[in-house]
């Protein structure tokens, strides 16, 4: 058990919406049945953790006073009672909380579903496993759970620089698939050494695309991470028949017929259900022990921005994300070893 005096800890509580983070001193938690203490080190940053601090989700709701952080990484500090395959000392990652009211990432501890976690990647820091949980299990509910992507299909992400992105490009790869990624002209550097062929979404049309990388047929699979208008793009895409088009940002209001016409499917991916439902939370902590072994085969590596932030700088941490300036995923080092292996 914990060899801490007292039993608070500091922790980033948010108490209205768009408001600063007030740095307090609160009762540090005590795990219940099938729940594990994990002693933060490291805390992700994802634009939907500014969307819900701005009260804009409504789809991820978490109630205030409350702490914010989906992503975290850490050590077992204690197990409690119905815990397997954890003990204190481990080190783990996950997506454990920050909606639905759980307790976030941005404090010092936090006592959460084992279900969710996994075991970090030993060849990564604390903070490079902080910046995946969301994204890597977004990108496989996707390629994995949806479409079933294998060797030799043909995949095309459509935003392949960003958070999802990035890591569905590796995943894909992974996987045997041949990779193609939209982005900017900016970005095709990138996209090129993750293994994927960079197009340019600003400057080339669908039609071309397609009639450049697939004889006009179409790709197996496409993802669309972006929204909005190029979900619309993707229907027009994706492969006759067997084609399977995902989208993890399915706002707006779309027409099907284009998908129709071409006899292909469309999966919804919506993460957050399992924290928010209860259901399903083993599969995440799956996912992420399947994301270790590619990790620690040097086959998936976090694009990290090169800023560092602290509790005490969480607030530009967050402005770092919704600048739209960040070159990579934002975390926030709750302990000064975080970046470290």
């Amino acid at each position: 058990m914990s060899n801490h005096p007292t039993a608070t800890m500091r922790a980033m509580v948010l108490t209205a919406p768009n408001a600063a983070f007030v740095s307090s001193t609160v009762a540090r938690p005590t795990p219940r049945a099938g729940e594990v203490l994990v002693r933060i080190q490291a805390s992700g940053v994802n634009p939907l953790d500014t969307k819900i601090r701005a009260g804009k989700a409504e789809h991820a709701r978490h109630p205030l006073p409350g702490v914010l952080g989906m992503d975290l990484a850490g050590t077992v500090e204690a197990v409690g009672p119905q815990v397997e395959g954890f003990k204190p000392g481990d080190e783990v990652y996950g997506f454990t909380g920050g909606i639905g009211g759980l307790q976030g990432s941005l404090a010092e501890f936090a006592a959460v579903d084992s279900q969710l976690l996994a075991r970090k990647p030993a060849n990564i820091s604390m903070r490079e496993a902080a910046a995946l949980p969301l994204v890597v299990i977004t990108a496989w509910e996707g390629l994995v759970d949806r479409a079933r992507l294998g060797p030799g299909q043909r995949v095309l992400i459509h935003g392949g620089a960003g958070g999802v992105g990035h890591v569905s490009v590796q995943i894909a790869r992974a996987l045997g698939a041949e990779v193609f990624a939209t982005g900017s002209a900016g970005q095709a550097a990138y996209i090129r050494s993750l293994g994927a062929t960079p197009i340019d979404h600003a400057t080339t049309p669908v039609e071309e695309y397609l009639a450049r990388h697939t004889e006009g047929k179409g790709f197996d699979v496409v993802y669309d991470t972006v929204g909005g208008p190029v979900l619309d793009a993707s229907f027009l895409a994706v492969r006759r028949y067997t084609g399977h088009v995902l989208s993890c940002l399915g706002w707006g209001t779309h027409a099907l017929a284009p998908l129709s016409f071409r006899g292909a499917s469309y999966s919804g991916v919506f993460t957050l259900l399992p924290i928010l439902t209860g259901e399903g939370r083993a599969h995440h902590g799956e996912i992420l022990a399947q994301a270790t072994a590619l990790i620690e085969r040097g086959l998936l590596m976090p694009r990290m921005d090169p800023q560092h932030f602290t509790l005490d700088t969480v607030e530009a941490a967050h402005a770092r994300v919704t600048s739209g300036q960040a070159l990579g995923k934002v975390v926030v080092d709750v302990s000064a070893d975080a970046g470290t292996r």
